[in-house]
C-alpha cells in the first residue's frame, strides 16, 4: 500500500524542537515500484486521495511533512493528521512524447514530493545537468523547499520553486495537474497519472510557493541547466564600509575586485558581526562559473559549502557571556567556516551540487531572516547593526543576493534582492534581537519581507500588507483551486488559519 499508518496517536516534533503536533496521527506514503513515473504518481495520488476522504470523515486536518526542517511554525498542526512524505523519494526521465511541441523533455525530471534537493541534484548530474540554485543546505524535500519559499543564492536567478515547471496536487475534489497557460507536459501524460490538466499561469503561480494551504504536492516536473563548475574564493577580510554601496548598486564586480577575482562572481556571501562589523574580518564567500570539464582540481566540501554548526556548539557560551559576546561570535566564525581557498591557492573547482551541503545542520540552532530591496542594503545594515550594538544578541549577519523569485508569495519580490540571514543559538536573548530588528525596519520604513520556514512573527494584516496584490491573487487562486470550504479548512491549522492560507 503507497500509505501506511504509523503507530497511534502521540506527539511529533520538528528536528529543530521549536513545534509540536500534539495528539497527532502519522502516516507515510511510500514510492511503489511502477517502471514508470506516471503510473508510479496515479497510483500514489489516488491513495492520498483516498487518504484525504478518511480523513473528512474522521474529521481531522491533514498537513504534509517533508523532511520537518522548518524551525517555523507553519507545519505545527495538533489534532490531525500528518503525512510523511519522505520515503516517496523516486526520480524518473521525461520522454520526448511526454512533452508538448517545443519542450526541452531532456532538461526535465519528474520528481515524487518526497526526494531531497540533494537527491534530485544527484540524478541531474549523473544526465549531465545541474540545478542553477539552492538553499544553504540539501536535506529538505524538494517540494517542501519550494512550498516554504527556500530562496536562492545565485545573483542572477530567484528561488528554488522557480525550477518547477509543473506539479500534481490532490484535492478531495480530485487530481489536479497544474502548469502555466502554455503548458508543459502533453495531454496523454496528464491522463496517464490519474490527473486533470489545469493550465492557469495565477493559479500555477500560486502552487509553485503553496504554504501547504493548496493541497497534498505528489508529483513536481522540475528543469535544469547543462552541468556546469564553480570556482571558490573564501577569506576573511575587513570590508570597507563603502563597499556596501557597491552591493547595493549590484556592482558586484567592483566588490569581487577588491576583495578576490577581478571578475563577474555568480555568487556573493559576507558573513558578518554586527559587533564593530567594519573593525573585524567579515567572512566573504564568492564563486564563479565555468564551463564544465571532467580534468578539474577538485575543492572539498568545506571549500564549496557553507557551514553553521559552529554556532550551535557555541551557543551557550555566546548566551552565557554577553560581555564577550563580539569577540566570541568572532571565534565562532573562524572556527566554523573554511579559511579557503584564497585568490594566492591553487584554482580548486566542482559541480553546483557537490557544493550542497551534505549533512543536516545541529538542532538548537536560532535561524531568521528579511528579505530587502537590494538598494536598501547599505541603510538597513547600518540600523541592524545599531540594534545588536544597543540590546545585543548571540547570532552572526549573512547577507547574499538574488532576483525576484517566482510564486505569488515568494518573499524574494523584489526586482533585486539582499537576503540577510540570522543564525546563532536558540534563546529568548536572540528571538529578543531579531524581533527588535523587525521593529527597526518598520520604523524606519524599509519595506521587508520574512522567509516562510524559518523564524518568524507574521499574521493575516502583515501577509497582506507585505504581499499586497499578489496576496489577493493567492486567495483568488486557492478559491478556485479549493471553492468548497470546508476542502480550504481541511489544509489548515491554526497557524495558517491566522495567517489568512486557508481561511
Amino acid at each position: 500500500m503507497p500509505i501506511v499508518k504509523l503507530g497511534d496517536e502521540g506527539r511529533w516534533t520538528n528536528y529543530h524542537g521549536t513545534g509540536t503536533c500534539e495528539a497527532a496521527t502519522r502516516f507515510a506514503l511510500r514510492s511503489g515500484d511502477a517502471e514508470r513515473g506516471r503510473d508510479e504518481i496515479a497510483i500514489a495520488a489516488k491513495a492520498v486521495q483516498d487518504w484525504l476522504a478518511a480523513a473528512q470523515v474522521a474529521n481531522r486536518r491533514v498537513r504534509p511533512l517533508g523532511a520537518g526542517w522548518s524551525p517555523s511554525n507553519v507545519n505545527i498542526s495538533s489534532q490531525s493528521w500528518l503525512l510523511h512524505t519522505r520515503r516517496f523519494n523516486r526520480c524518473f526521465r521525461i520522454g520526448t512524447d511526454d512533452v508538448r511541441p517545443g519542450i526541452d523533455a531532456s532538461a526535465l525530471m519528474l520528481v515524487e514530493a518526497g526526494a531531497l534537493v540533494d537527491e534530485v541534484s544527484d540524478k541531474f548530474e549523473a544526465q549531465g545537468r545541474s540545478l542553477w540554485t539552492s538553499g544553504a543546505g540539501n536535506g529538505q524535500t524538494f517540494a517542501g523547499a519550494s512550498a516554504t519559499g527556500t530562496h536562492g543564492s545565485m545573483i542572477a536567478r530567484g528561488g528554488i520553486q522557480d525550477h518547477i515547471r509543473a506539479l500534481q496536487i490532490v484535492t478531495p475534489a480530485g487530481i489536479r495537474w497544474i502548469e502555466p497557460d502554455a503548458g508543459v507536459m502533453s495531454d496523454a501524460f496528464i491522463a496517464a497519472t490519474g490527473s486533470t490538466a489545469l493550465r492557469d499561469d495565477n493559479i500555477f503561480a500560486a502552487a509553485q510557493l503553496p504554504v501547504g494551504s493548496l493541497g497534498i504536492v505528489t508529483a513536481l516536473v522540475v528543469d535544469s541547466v547543462p552541468k556546469f563548475l564553480v570556482r571558490p574564493i573564501q577569506n576573511l577580510r575587513k570590508v570597507d564600509q563603502a563597499a556596501l554601496d557597491w552591493l547595493a548598486a549590484g556592482d558586484f564586480r567592483r566588490f569581487s575586485a577588491a576583495y578576490a577575482l577581478d571578475r563577474d562572481p555568480d555568487f556573493v556571501q559576507m558573513i558578518v558581526n554586527p559587533y564593530k562589523p567594519f573593525k573585524r574580518p567579515a567572512m566573504l564567500r564568492f564563486l564563479y562559473r565555468e564551463p564544465w570539464r571532467d580534468d578539474y582540481s577538485r575543492a572539498t566540501p568545506g571549500q564549496l559549502g557553507a557551514g553553521y554548526d559552529a554556532l550551535s556548539l557555541l551557543g551557550r557560551l555566546l548566551n552565557d557571556y554577553p560581555w564577550a559576546r563580539g569577540p566570541l561570535l568572532q571565534f565562532a566564525m573562524k572556527q566554523g567556516y573554511a579559511s579557503g581557498p584564497d585568490i594566492d591557492a591553487p584554482a580548486v573547482y566542482g559541480s553546483w551540487g557537490e557544493g550542497l551541503d551534505t549533512h543536516r545542520p545541529l538542532a538548537d540552532l536560532f535561524n531568521a531572516s528579511v528579505t530587502i530591496d537590494r538598494a536598501d542594503l547599505a541603510r538597513a545594515f547600518e540600523r541592524i547593526c545599531a540594534v545588536y550594538a544597543r540590546h545585543g544578541g548571540s547570532t552572526v549577519v549573512t547577507i547574499r543576493f538574488m532576483e525576484r523569485a517566482q510564486g505569488l508569495l515568494a518573499p524574494a519580490r523584489f526586482t533585486h534582492n539582499a537576503v540577510i540571514d540570522f543564525d546563532g543559538p536558540r534563546s529568548q536573548r536572540t528571538a529578543d534581537a531579531y524581533a527588535r530588528v523587525v521593529e527597526c525596519l518598520d520604523a524606519e520604513g524599509i519595506g521587508f519581507t520574512r522567509h516562510w520556514a524559518k523564524s518568524c512573527r507574521l499574521d493575516a494584516a502583515r501577509v497582506a500588507a507585505d504581499y499586497g496584490e499578489d496576496f489577493r491573487r493567492w486567495r483568488a487562486a486557492r478559491d478556485r483551486l479549493l471553492p468548497d470550504p470546508a476542502h480550504r479548512a481541511l489544509f489548515g491549522s491554526e497557524v495558517l488559519d491566522n495567517l489568512g492560507l486557508t481561511r
